[in-house]
């Protein structure tokens, strides 16, 4: 048996730098840390000239140069779009290639980063023919209630149908499964008691990586989307808007609309927040912004996905940072690490079970209003004047260097990676 000095892992990650979704800093951070706790990574990923989405050639930047990455080819999309999912079109080139490399590379365990929820179930069919012991890192939860799942035959209803079937068959040998909280993996528990005796399972908080900060400030990069005002108060929110973060964003404007003299000189840009990745048009927030009469005054989209380290610099640009949180209490935003690391005053809004709570409160970098799931959401139409009204004192006071950076370095991106080497460790040592 190898020693814990050169055992290595294979991270298939079929989106990688250059793409441009959030997803790929999990495995990327990762990557780039675990050498220093006695993994050595191998980073599979598709070609990037398969993928659908904008690059973004500065993220390369933040890869470790001397990461070993493999790449494997894909079916191209079709015109018209029959199949997206990047799982699907380069499953059996995934596959191929990781039998390979499992070989040749003499790989001691596989880790598979979902979503794309289909390559999970790669790591079942490469330990049934290569033996290797695989472990699943849910970065969302794969079978999981939408928004219309109950609506017979619509998209949701197939895709949560769909997950119920294959998501057992991938997870059967599974060695590890791990996730960004406990809540992502706790129906994958209750759903197959077999891998109480035979799994290892582990949460993993998305960690921050402060070197990333430290990058982009010698990059020269401008702020285009907004002009820095010294007479607005400007949070920015950047990322994806989850389904189930509606309901609070509405107790949020109605608030805003209800109490105008707080929020005559705030503006919150909404970046990031369209339907699909690439279009500039595909707005969500605007409708609602519009339904409260704050469209252009205190509201602002930017629909369109931006490069990651374009936010960062959006993010400096900005007077403060706003999280928005879900009703469901697994929900962590990684956009919370990003906000701490911004060196700007958060303000979030956050189910009072969510992990990112006491990351906040415990740095010092922020205030928090939190509520208890879709009962609660009444409460922060109510509550969000007085909070937004105490977070502008935190403002004028804050002081970056007064945030508890001991405290948030646990979970900084090495202390996280460090977690999972400890998993790692167990699951492969599992008798």
């Amino acid at each position: 048996m190898k020693t814990s000095e050169n055992r290595r892992v294979l991270i298939i990650s079929p989106h990688f730098p250059p793409s441009n979704l959030a997803a790929v800093h999990r495995s990327r951070l990762f990557a780039q840390h675990l050498p220093s706790y006695g993994w050595e990574p191998l980073v599979l990923m598709v070609d990037e000239k398969y993928y659908e989405e904008k690059l973004d050639p500065n993220l390369v930047r933040l890869v470790d140069p001397g990461l070993k990455i493999e790449r494997s080819g894909a079916f191209p999309v079709t015109r018209p779009r029959l199949v997206g999912d990047i799982g699907l079109r380069a499953f059996f080139q995934l596959y191929a290639k990781a039998k390979a490399l499992i070989k040749k590379e003499r790989i001691d365990f596989l880790y598979i980063p979902i979503p794309s929820f289909y390559v999970a179930l790669l790591g079942r069919w490469l330990h049934r023919s290569t033996g290797v012991r695989y472990g699943i890192d849910y970065i969302d939860p794969w079978v999981h209630r939408f928004p219309g799942s109950d609506r017979k035959f619509s998209r949701h209803w197939w895709s949560t149908r769909i997950a119920r079937l294959l998501e057992p068959i991938a997870v059967k040998k599974a060695s590890l499964i791990t996730g960004v909280a406990e809540g992502y993996y706790r129906g994958v528990r209750e759903r197959n008691p077999h891998l109480q005796d035979n799994c290892i399972f582990g949460a993993m908080p998305y960690g921050g990586e402060a070197e990333d900060h430290r990058i982009v400030a010698g990059l020269g990069i401008r702020p285009y989307l907004f002009g820095p005002r010294k007479d607005r108060l400007q949070m920015v929110y950047a990322g994806a808007m989850l389904p189930k973060a509606y309901a609070p964003l509405e107790a949020v404007f109605q608030s805003i609309r209800e109490n105008p003299e707080l929020f005559r000189d705030v503006e919150f840009h909404f970046i990031g927040t369209g339907k699909t990745a690439n279009d500039p048009e595909g707005y969500n927030i605007k409708p609602l912004a519009e339904q409260y009469g704050l469209w252009r005054t205190v509201v602002y989209e930017y629909p369109q996905r931006i490069p990651y380290m374009d936010v960062l610099v959006h993010l400096d640009a900005a007077g403060g940072v706003f999280v928005l949180g879900s009703t469901e209490p697994h929900y962590t935003p990684s956009k919370v690490y990003q906000a701490v690391l911004s060196g700007k005053p958060v303000a979030a809004v956050l189910h009072g079970k969510s992990t990112a709570v006491e990351v906040i409160r415990r740095a010092k970098a922020g205030l928090v209003l939190d509520f208890d799931g879709e009962e609660g959401v009444g409460a922060i139409g109510k509550e969000f004047a007085v909070f937004f009204a105490a977070f502008r004192e935190f403002f004028e006071k804050f002081d970056p260097a007064a945030v508890d950076m001991t405290e948030f370095n646990t979970y900084s991106a090495g202390n996280v990676t460090k977690q999972l080497a400890g998993y790692l460790n167990q699951a492969y040592n599992i008798q």
